[in-house]
Parts: structure tokens; sequence; C-alpha cells
């Protein structure tokens, strides 16, 4: 071939498929590869034994080939064949090789036409090949035969277009010449996956088949579908040769005869047979595989480079090592500790963008979560007004009370403490389990030592749930602690004075609702659930302040969309939709009025339970509350003061401003004391347990050794990982090899240039010696767009020297007339060279196109 750097690019690529096969990985490489399409019996085997010049492939009825089939063929000095899967064993007789197959088929498949998409590999040796990897392709079929499932057709199709719609696949395109053209299935994927017709080249068989009096010249010629690779024909054998086990080599020379012999097609024999298409896919692929190598190698070092920091730590590693053992345990349990306290305390590194996680969640607990149980719990309205004036009565007995006791005050404020017992534990809880996920996710880190991470989850969890029942038993202290001295000299206390001149109103708005006029409590995207005839729901981006609720069309808050007051509005829980995803929660008007154009609530949905109660935390800060505070207080007006008479009712009311200041106090106090003694007693005891005792406890559970075993998949994946990367480095060494040879310098044309007329010896047939110089002058040497391969040699008969008439990657896209001498010219030589004369002035160029052996 001229270059022996270009004769080496074909098995390089064999290597690194192998190499990759090997080690059960394709590296997400897309090697350079010729794919074999067409329909069922197109003929697409008995090319390939044409190739080989053996009879090694499964024959039968219907679908034969139902497992791809990556036939890689060397030349070279022996005659045998091996299979990736059969490693060390040579087969020389192809009869095996054919049993072989049929047998590592039917081991995936089955016996009953199934069809699998796991390659088998076999690489054939032989003296009468070229270099050249095929990949053998199911044929399309539209009907299920035997056992196969319904969707055969589908399956087939989808198994070919993994192959083919790479852009480094070349496609062979095989066609029978005895069916239209049009209807074929292998050009009609061809023109899916590659519409320019850049990758594909079209190979028609069985044109001794066709009816007498038609031809298939049109498209040889590459006139009807044209291809930008052009087509070839060739003559397989028949069934009939085949059951008469008729030797290829008679085949082959039966089918030149055919071509030389055919008045349609003997002007273009040279182009045409079975020896032309393996030349011309051999050049074809060489040439394909040298525009792809600097992709592929860049493919190669970006993958090297990704594996590099992980290799790092494997390239010294010895398994059995006690001092690498114990050197891992306290690196482990260092790490362990760093990335717990990093996950609560926060960190600027390795920041979780997606979601909140470990500290993150906790402050959520603390400061939304927990305040939004405590204002559910105090806002039971009706049933505090009903138990204030039994408490009255009761301390009253019989008599008629003339003042307001201070013993029913002191009795409904320690009910009242007590039900913050509930949402108190409710918050730990939350806490513990946020702290059990947080070891989990640290814990990850130690999968490749499975027994050391189940120890670690276990001494770590066990001993935050035993800081969790401390800190609950402090908790609850607290909370007996306030009901041990009721403090009704506090600084915030109204007092009964003050209490007396309150209404309930007055006092809830006071209270509750922090007015902070200019504050944004909060952002986000909400969804306005309306029904479709009114516009149907949107997404927008509201904003919460202390006075309003705006949305706006996106975050740049430019288009304000309505603002909404927070006056007189409250929150509704709405059952999620039949068919929605979101959850919903909703806002109306205490008053009965419209709150959005003339819906009288507005519906806001969220996708996750989380985000509405953070939502409805939100609007706690901002001062609009839950329902049931307005719509009790609604039911107990009247319903109570028909029952009370004015003194009572007057009685209650004071009552009820003392138990509402006097609780605010406590809520305020039990809301600040509650993050700081979780905080100390479970979770910073949690991080000073880790970093000074776990080491210990994990001393003392057993044999260290058994502790730093490691895991199956983690051995195997670093085995892995060590044969990809020194896969990818032979490989990027190998095609460093060959890209110096071949890309980095160019291709020299052959030494003397087109061989002088006089010294270019020609078969008997082609030595005309009346023929001017310049018309013999004409034939050599490829068209001068392609010059990266001009010494490649594609002739049908064997004389003195190769012959080298059709070259280059469009060897039969060519029309087959004779061109002029002055386009088929070289544009240039090297130095030195002398270039052949030009005709004499007005001496005509001589054609004759009724002489076919001038093509040779």
């Amino acid at each position: 071939m001229g270059n022996r750097g270009m004769e080496d690019l074909i098995p390089l690529i064999n290597k690194l498929q192998d190499a990759f096969s090997c080690i059960g990985q394709s590296c997400n490489l897309d090697l350079p590869q010729i794919a074999v399409v067409g329909g069922q019996s197109a003929g697409k085997s008995s090319v390939l034994e044409n190739f080989v010049g053996r009879d090694f492939l499964p024959r039968g009825s219907g679908i034969v080939t139902r497992r791809p089939l990556i036939l890689q063929l060397v030349n070279s000095q022996a005659e045998y064949a091996e299979f990736l899967h059969c490693k060390g064993r040579k087969f020389v007789d192809f009869d095996e090789v054919r049993l072989e197959i049929e047998a590592e088929t039917d081991r995936i498949t089955g016996s009953n036409k199934g069809i699998s998409a796991v390659p088998i590999n076999l690489r054939v040796y032989s003296p009468n090949v070229l270099n050249l990897t095929l990949i053998d392709l199911p044929g399309m079929t539209k009907v299920a035969v035997g056992d196969q499932p319904a969707d055969i057709e589908h399956q087939i199709r989808d198994m070919l277009l993994q192959f083919v719609t790479k852009e480094s696949c070349l496609i062979l395109a095989v066609t029978p010449a005895n069916m239209d053209l049009a209807n074929s299935d292998a050009l009609k994927i061809s023109k899916e996956v590659d519409p320019q017709g850049l990758r594909t080249i079209g190979v028609i068989t069985k044109l001794d088949l066709m009816d007498e009096g038609t031809d298939a010249r049109d498209i040889l010629e590459n006139k009807l579908l044209p291809l930008r690779r052009g087509y070839i024909g060739v003559v397989n054998r028949s069934q009939k040769d085949i059951d008469g086990r008729k030797d290829i080599k008679a085949a082959l020379a039966a089918e030149r005869k055919f071509f030389l012999s055919h008045p349609g097609y003997r002007h273009m024999a040279d182009r045409m047979g079975t020896p032309h298409l393996q030349k011309t896919l051999n050049q074809q692929l060489t040439n394909h595989i040298r525009d792809t190598l600097p992709g592929l190698r860049s493919k190669l070092q970006s993958q090297l480079l990704s594996l590099e920091k992980e290799v790092e730590e494997y390239k010294n590693f010895k398994p059995d090592d006690p001092t690498r053992k114990t050197k891992a345990l306290l690196q482990m349990v260092q790490q362990f500790g760093v990335d717990f306290e990093k996950r609560i305390e926060g960190s600027g590194d390795q920041v979780d963008t997606v979601e909140l996680s470990g500290g993150a969640r906790i402050n959520r607990i603390f400061h939304e979560r927990f305040p939004f149980e405590l204002v559910k719990m105090e806002f039971d309205e009706k049933e505090l007004r009903r138990e204030i004036s039994y408490a009255i009565k009761n301390i009253h007995g019989v008599r008629t009370g003339l003042f307001t006791p201070d013993m029913a005050f002191e009795a409904i404020v320690k009910k009242q403490i007590i039900k913050l017992k509930e949402p108190c534990l409710k918050c730990m809880d939350l806490v513990l389990q946020e702290l059990i996920n947080t070891v989990r996710q640290c814990s990850n880190k130690l999968v490749s030592y499975p027994r050391l991470r189940e120890e670690t989850e276990r001494i770590v969890t066990t001993y935050v749930r035993e800081r969790d029942s401390k800190t609950k038993d402090q908790v609850l202290l607290l909370i007996d602690i306030e009901l041990s001295y009721i403090n009704t000299n506090h600084e915030d206390f109204i007092g009964f004075a003050n209490a007396q001149q309150r209404s309930t109103a007055t006092a809830t708005i006071n209270n509750k609702k922090r007015v902070m006029p200019n504050q944004v409590i909060r952002r986000g995207w909400l969804t306005i659930n309306i029904s479709i005839m009114k516009g149907g729901s949107k997404d927008y981006w509201f904003v919460l302040t202390a006075e309003s609720l705006s949305w706006y069309k996106d975050e740049e808050e430019k288009e304000k969309k309505y603002m909404l007051p927070l006056d007189n509005l409250k929150l509704r829980d709405v059952e999620k939709g039949f068919m929605s995803t979101k959850h919903t929660f909703a806002i109306f008007n205490t008053e009965s009025r419209n709150v959005y154009k003339d819906l009288r609530q507005i519906e806001l949905a969220c996708d996750t339970q989380e985000d509405v109660d953070s939502w409805k935390a939100s609007f706690l800060r901002a001062g609009v509350y839950p329902e049931k505070d307005q719509v009790e207080s609604e039911d107990s007006g009247p319903a109570e003061s028909f029952s009370m008479d004015p003194q009572l009712e007057r009685q209650v009311e004071t009552i009820r401003n003392l138990v509402d200041s006097y609780i605010g106090i406590v809520n305020k106090s039990i809301r600040d004391l509650m993050p700081k003694t979780i905080m100390h007693l479970m979770i910073n005891s949690a991080k000073d347990f880790i970093h000074s005792e776990l080491l210990a406890y994990l001393y003392s559970c057993g044999d260290q050794g058994s502790l730093m075993e490691e895991s199956a998949d983690q051995a195997q994946r670093r085995d892995e990982m060590l044969r990809m990367y020194h896969a990818l480095k032979e490989a990027l060494v190998i095609i460093g090899d060959i890209s110096t040879t071949t890309i980095s310098t160019p291709i020299p044309p052959p030494p003397a240039g087109p061989p002088p007329p006089q010294a270019r010896p020609l078969p008997a047939a082609a030595c005309i010696p009346s023929r001017p110089p310049a018309v013999r002058g004409a034939t050599p040497g490829p068209p001068p767009a392609n010059p990266p391969n001009p010494a490649f040699a594609l002739g049908p008969r064997p004389g003195p020297a190769p012959l080298n008439s059709h070259a280059g990657p469009d060897p039969v896209g060519n029309v087959p007339v004779i061109p002029s001498r002055p386009i088929r010219v070289p544009p240039g030589l090297p130095p030195g060279i002398p270039r052949r004369p030009p005709a004499a002035p007005g001496r005509p160029t001589i054609i004759r196109p009724s002489e076919p052996s001038l093509l040779d």
C-alpha cells in the first residue's frame, strides 16, 4: 500500500476493539468500522465469505445472522481463525468456525430465531485477505417466525441503528439486483442516518439473476440513486453452488468472467467484483480511520485525564498490607468526621445545589417548621374560651363572683404550656431523622469497606439516639420549669389592667403580627390554580413582604401581575386534585371579599408538601394565620354570647388576653431555647463523639483486618479501572506512533512519478504501439482530489506492476467514460522529476472507447 503506517491503521483499531472488549468496556469510543446492512438473503454473508475465500458462516433460510459478528480480517502467512470468547484456541478447520458461531449464537439467543445485540468477535488470519474490519448485522425482516417476538422488525432496526448512526461507521448497503432499488431496506436505513450519502458504500449482488434483457448499469454507474462513494457489483455463489461445495476461488473466477463477458458491464469490469470491493473497502476504511484519528486521540486523552485522579490512589495498592489498612482506617474515620461537620456547619466546597441537606434542613426545622407547629397548637380559640368560662365558674362554685379569679388564669396557662410538649417532641424527632440521614450520607464514602461502613453507621446512630433521649428529657425539663412558676411580673406581661382594656382583635394584631413595612420575607415560584375556562394554571414568581403578596412574570421582577394586601387574609388547606401531582393551599379574605379578580380565594400549588409547609411558615411571619382561628372565633362569638352574662364575658375576655400575653412569652422562650438545647446536647455532642471516640469504638468491634476488608464490587471496580487506565495509555502510545508515520508526515507520490510509457509494461491486450504517449499517460494515478494514497493498487489482473487506475475515496463514483488528458494529468510533481512532454501542437488526442482493455 505504499505506506507501512497506513497498513497498520486497521490492525490498530482491531487492537483497540479487542482491548476494550476484553475489559468489558466500550470506553464510549466510536471506533471506525464498516457495518454490513441489508435485507434477509440479500447476500451479505456470501460477500464476507468471498472476502475470506472460505465457507465459515451459518447458512439457511430465514434469519440466520442473529447476533452482530465483528469480523476482523488480518493479512498473514498462516490461515486460521480465533474467537475472542475462546482465547488461545486456533480454528484451522473453517467448518468448526461455523459450528462455533452457531453454538455461541444459540447460547445467548436460544435456538429458535431470537436475536441479541451482544456481538461475536471473530478474527481471521489469511494470506488471501486485506486488513479489514466489518460487522455483519442481522438482515432486516418484516414478519416474526418461530418464537421471535412480534416486534422483531423493530428490534432488528434498533440494533442496526446502534451501529450505523455513529459518524465513525461506514455503511456497506447490500441490495440484490433482482429487486427494485427504491425498495431497498439497506438504502432506506442508510438514507435516514446518512442523508448526504457520505458514509454509504453500495453493493449490488445477484447481478446474474436479473431478468434477461435487463441490467443494473445505471445503478452501477451511480446515476439512478447516486452515492458519494458509488456502487460496486458482485456475483456470489448460488444456493446450488453452495450445496455442491463449489470452491470460492472458482466462484471468483466465474464472477470475473461474468463481468468481462456481459455487454452491460464489460466497460467497467475492472471496477466490479469481490476483489475490487475488498480493496476499495480496505482503502476507504484506512482513509476513514486516518481522518478520525485526531478525534479518537482527543477522546482517549480526555478519558485518561478523568481517570487519573481515581487511579492515583490505586497505583501502589497492596490489599493485604496491614499498615495500609491501619492508615486507611484512620483516614476514613477522619474524613467521616470532616464530612459530618461540613454538612452540619456548612461549607463552601462541594455545595449541593439540588436540595437542602444536613444543617440547612435542621435550620429549616428550627425556624420554620417548629414555629409553625407552635402556631397551629396555639390557635384553638373556641376551645380556649370554653375552658376559661368553665374554669371561672368552677372556681366560684355556688357563689357568683364579683372579681376575675387569678386561679383561672394560672390553670389555663399551665394547660396551654403542657400542650407545648407535643410540638417540641415532634421537632426533636425531625432533627433526629435529619441527623441519621446525614450520617448515612457521610458514610457513602466508606462504600469500599462494607463492614466498616456498617459498624460506623451503627455506632454513630446508636450514640445519636442515646443523645436524643437525653435531649428530650432536657426539653421536657424546660417545660416543667415553666410550669413550676408562673411569673406575672415579667416585663413583657401586659398585666391585669391592660388586659381588661384590650379587645381580642387588637390583642391578636398587636401581639402576633410583625409589622416591618418593607421587609421581604420570601421569594419563590408558585402555581396559581385557575379553572381552564378562566385561563388555566400558571406559574408566577411570588414575593411575600410584611404587608403584601405580589407576583411577577419571572425572577427579574419587572413585569408585576398583581399585588395583594395581607389585611384580613387567612390560610386554608386544599385537598390535592385527582390528576394533580402538586400540593395546594389557599388564601382567602375573612370578610368574604374577592381576593383576585372574581375569585373568593386563590389556590397556590407547590411541588412538595415540604414547600407548602415552608410557605405557610413564611405567611405566619407576615401575620397571615390558618383558617381555624378565624372560623372558630366567629363560631364561638354568638355561641358564647348568649350563654354568658356580660360580667362573665368580660372576665373570660380578660383572662383570654392574660393567657395570650403569657403564652406568647413562653413561646418566645421555648423557641429560643429549643434550638440551643438540641445543638448542645445532640449535634455538638455527636460531632465531638465522632472526632474523639469513634475510632476507639471501631477498634473495640473486633478484628481490624475484617473491618477493612474490601467489597467484591470495589475490588472489581479497581481492577477494571486499572485495566482501563493501562488500555487507554497503551492506545494513546500506539496512536501516537501511527500518527507520526501517517499524518504528521505527508505521504509522497511514487518515487519516479507516473512511469513513462516505455518503462511501464502493460498486459498483452493493452499494448498498442500506435497509441500516442499522451493517451497512455492519462490512465495511471487517482484523480487530483484525493492525494493521500496515490500508490494504492486496484487492478483485477496480475501483471508486472500493480495497476493504479481507480484509487481514491470514490473509486466507483466516476462515470466510466475515459476523460481527456488535461483532466487526468496530476496537478504537480515533486522537484527534480521531469514532467511528461505535452502532445505536439495540432496533433489530436486519440481516444479508443471500443477497446475495454485500455482501462486496465
